[in-house]
């Protein structure tokens, strides 16, 4: 904003910043939540970034744009790419109007979660570009950031890069749930900026239930800590009710729900994802995105909203396929002497190789070197993941089946110890 930043979060600090007119306009009328903005949204250029907006506005099917910024030409051959002329410029800052409503729609259907698609929804390069953009946004360095361990790596490795301070909240897997002791969970919370979720978990397949659901909701309202909730995996969920953590009362003004089309919809290649939440958390984040990396192209945004627009009748002989290789992925790993732990969702099993006398780095590269199969190894996802692997059974059943069988072979083999 306008004022210099040590200033303005003085001002913040203070309790007059919520009160000064020019702050109120700049925010629209979210004062209130000035105090979880990163410093790189308090030094933002809000009156010139809200009058370029402005101009990127379409003018009306009467107006002539005569401010744009790329060329209107048609090369592509393709009729199953073609983009209408109006279509051929950069696209709404926030995304494309139809794929915001599509994705409000999912939401409220999938979760029960309430979003208003005009100002409570921002399209993003990715899960991973919405991760980066809340980081940016709410995220100074010295910060405290919860994450469960184990977890995608995806978040320690970008909280690291931002020199956030990580607080890692011990879990285990009971039945396909991400259990924890809540005196870990308080003890983390404790002066913490964010605090990231997601449920089924990657690498374990574990969901966390409502009951501790609402006890995160609980902790993080008396902290007053914001909370990222990733849905990545929300499709591949096997048993449990799904309860969207942004659906409850004391998390729903600090709660930001991210998705995409990669895992859900199997178009990683089209790097389209979203952000969901009170409009005065979405607004700054669109504020980063639009000086970070704006502007998901209109195709890949077109993709997605093709792929929304399916719904979930054409997804359920996909779940129930990979339901029954988890099944088949579980039993086999049992025989083979391994301790597979269940999952209720996702498409991994994590596995505890430290029985065998190896970490899991070491019987990754083993592996790998021995039958050619790749697994991901467990100190990727965090502390405890020292002996532990992940495999993934999302691989078609032809390969999945071969995979396996060479892992036996690996297990059998008498000469296994030799490194």
């Amino acid at each position: 904003m306008s004022y210099p930043v040590l200033l303005a979060k003085l001002l913040i600090r203070s309790g007059l910043a919520r009160w000064l007119p020019g702050v109120q306009r700049l925010t629209d009328g979210g004062g209130a939540f000035l105090h979880y903005y990163s410093d790189r949204v308090l030094a933002a250029p809000y009156p010139e970034l809200r009058a370029a907006a402005a101009l990127l506005e379409t003018p009306g099917p009467d107006g002539i744009d005569l401010s744009q910024g790329t060329p209107s030409f048609d090369l592509v051959p393709s009729g199953s790419t073609k983009l209408p002329a109006d279509r051929r410029g950069f696209p709404p800052p926030w995304g494309l109007p139809a794929l915001r409503e599509a994705v409000a729609r999912q939401l409220q259907a999938g979760h029960g979660l309430a979003v208003n698609p005009a100002d409570e929804v921002l399209v993003t390069h990715g899960a991973a570009g919405a991760f980066s953009v809340a980081l940016d946004t709410f995220v100074n360095p010295g910060d405290r950031v919860v994450l469960f361990d184990p977890t995608s790596p995806l978040y320690h490795l970008a909280l690291r890069q931002r020199r956030a301070r990580i607080r890692w909240v011990p879990t285990r897997l009971e039945a396909g749930r991400t259990r924890f002791h809540l005196e870990h969970l308080v003890k983390a919370l404790r002066r913490a900026r964010l605090i990231v979720l997601t449920s089924p978990a990657n690498p374990t397949g574990g969901f966390i239930a409502p009951e501790d659901l609402e006890q995160i909701a609980w902790w993080a309202d008396r902290r007053d800590v914001l909370i990222f909730d990733d849905q990545a995996f929300a499709r591949y969920r096997y048993e449990g009710e799904p309860v969207s953590i942004g659906t409850l009362a004391r998390a729903r003004r600090r709660t930001l729900t991210a998705g995409s089309v990669s895992k859900g919809y199997a178009l990683a290649s089209a790097r389209v994802g979203w952000l969901a939440g009170h409009r005065h958390l979405v607004r700054p984040c669109a504020l980063t995105a639009l000086l970070q990396t704006p502007f998901v192209p209109t195709l890949c945004q077109q993709v997605a909203l093709a792929a929304l627009a399916q719904g979930d009748d054409l997804f359920e002989p996909v779940r129930e396929e990979f339901e029954s290789r988890r099944r088949y992925a579980f039993e086999r790993l049992q025989a083979l002497g391994l301790k597979p732990a269940w999952p209720a969702g996702a498409f991994f099993f994590w596995v505890n190789v430290g029985d065998l006398g190896w970490s899991g780095r070491a019987f990754v590269g083993l592996l790998l070197r021995a039958k050619n199969v790749l697994v991901t190894p467990g100190d990727c996802f965090g502390p405890s993941g020292t002996s532990y692997i992940r495999l993934s059974y999302a691989a078609d059943d032809g390969r999945l089946r071969e995979g396996l069988a060479r892992l036996a072979d690996l297990l059998r083999a008498p000469q296994r110890q030799a490194a």
